[in-house]
Formats: structure tokens, C-alpha cells, sequence
């Protein structure tokens, strides 16, 4: 497979299919993944190193220094961003200095880009750090990942690096009393000789559940993209997309779909 890897801190503009004119942040390694998850469809291939040194990552003066730089080149551009976001080569609040990089982020888009957004995707496995929570309530779009509707499934797809608990992971996403969005891909397949398919009645049913619980504002749904590192794995149809977003419509939650 060809691995897909940001090699600025910095980069883009680009048009993306969720948040339109995107500029990227990406806190982590240009060379190499860094996450704390090691999902089978990542575009970024597969997680190798396990290790999370903070001197491989950007300094927030680096950071600042880079994204004041670009803002005031795009100012005045066709190419102004409607959302600074936060995603990269890995999970970006894995960053030590996570939460003072978005209150840094925040400042310079009111002084350079007050119309854009700022938006951070993430796995949502550094809930349990405060200051993580705390700042992803003060952006404008937290979009966090769910991928099935049972633990067994969600491990089978995102295989975190540390034992995940479906039940603490639910807790966590409702203290956002609403304020955020999932993202969730859907896919069937096998990998290592275990089926997996989270498109079945049950698995959604389950998946519905959860919403019902947590009540997020909007839920992205979408297949996969680009190459996997896992072989043998399907891409869901738009049909099959659009059925299961219209379930999650019924329940009162806006729904779009990523075909």
C-alpha cells in the first residue's frame, strides 16, 4: 500500500470533504505516525513505533511562529481557510503542550482568519486529561471517532494501544453535553483471518445506541478513501451510507454522508 504522510507542520490549503477549505495542522512527526490508536484503514499506515517522545514533536513557539506565518500569507487570498485542523500523522492531542497550542490557535485565528473554524479530529483517547477536554470544548468543531457499536468491533478496527472500555469512552463523550460530532467509518472485511463488519443490523443498532446516549450535534458518516494497510478490506457503498444515516436522522441527529 502507499502510505499517506503530511511532511509540514503546517500544510495545504486543502478542500476537504467535511470542513471545505482546510488548512492542516499537524503537531507529530513528518516522517513517521504517531498514535495511540493503530486502526486497520488508517491512511497513514500502520502504527510501528509505539513510543511517544515529546522532543520529536514541534515546540509551541515553532508552532505559533509557523501558523502566524501562513495565516498572513493567505489573508486577502482565494485560498483563505474556512477551518484551521487539527489531524496529521496520528492522533494530535497526543501533543503534551495540546491544550495551550489550541488557546494559541484560537488567538491568531481572531487576529488573521476570524471566518474560519477551528476543528480538531481526533480518536478521542486523551479525554481522560483534562486540559485535552477543556480544550476541545473551546474549539469550534470537535469531530471524535466511533467506529462501531460494540467494544469487540471497535477493537477489531481501531486496535487502541491500550485496553479500551466502550462504557468510560460513552461517559466521556456525554460531559460534551452535546457539542461535538462524530466520525464514523464504516467497512466490512477480514484482517488476520477475523471478519469484521460494522454495517450489520446489530452492530448499527448498537451504534444508534450510543448516539442516543451521548447526543452529539452531527454525525459524519463515511467510508474508506484512500489505500489501507490491512488487505481484504471493502468499501460500503453510498447506498449503504445513506440507509444508515437516515437511522441516525431518525433520532433527531443531523447526519451527512462521505461517500
Amino acid at each position: 500500500m502507499s502510505v499517506f504522510l503530511f511532511d509540514e507542520m503546517i500544510f495545504g490549503p486543502v478542500k476537504s470533504r467535511r470542513l471545505g477549505v482546510s488548512l492542516g495542522i499537524n503537531l507529530l512527526p513528518t516522517h513517521r505516525k504517531m498514535c495511540s490508536f493503530n486502526c486497520i484503514y488508517c491512511e497513514c499506515g500502520w502504527t510501528t513505533n509505539k513510543s511517544i517522545q515529546s522532543r520529536q514533536l514541534p515546540s509551541l513557539a515553532d508552532f505559533e511562529l509557523a501558523l502566524e506565518s501562513k495565516l498572513i500569507a493567505l489573508q486577502g487570498t482565494e485560498h483563505e481557510p474556512d477551518s484551521l485542523t487539527f489531524a496529521g500523522n496520528g492522533e494530535p492531542c497526543i501533543h503534551p503542550q495540546f491544550a495551550q497550542i489550541v488557546d494559541s490557535t484560537l488567538a491568531l485565528r481572531e487576529k488573521f482568519a476570524p471566518k474560519a473554524n477551528v476543528s480538531v479530529l481526533t480518536n478521542g483517547s486523551m479525554l481522560h486529561k483534562e486540559e485535552v477536554f477543556e480544550a476541545l470544548l473551546r474549539v469550534d468543531n470537535s469531530l471524535l471517532k466511533l467506529d462501531g457499536g460494540t467494544a469487540a468491533t471497535i477493537s477489531a478496527i481501531n486496535m487502541p494501544l491500550k485496553a479500551f472500555k466502550l462504557e468510560v469512552y460513552v461517559e466521556q463523550l456525554k460531559r460534551f453535553n452535546g457539542n461535538f460530532v462524530i466520525q464514523s467509518l464504516f467497512l466490512r472485511g477480514q484482517h488476520k483471518g477475523v471478519a469484521i463488519d460494522n454495517t450489520t443490523q446489530e452492530e448499527v443498532n448498537a451504534w444508534l445506541n450510543i448516539l442516543l446516549q451521548v447526543k452529539p450535534k452531527k454525525v459524519m458518516v463515511y467510508a474508506i478513501e484512500r489505500d489501507t494497510p490491512a488487505s481484504g478490506l471493502v468499501k460500503v457503498s453510498e447506498t449503504e451510507l445513506e440507509s444508515i444515516a437516515a437511522k441516525v436522522r431518525r433520532l433527531g441527529i443531523e447526519a451527512e454522508v462521505f461517500a
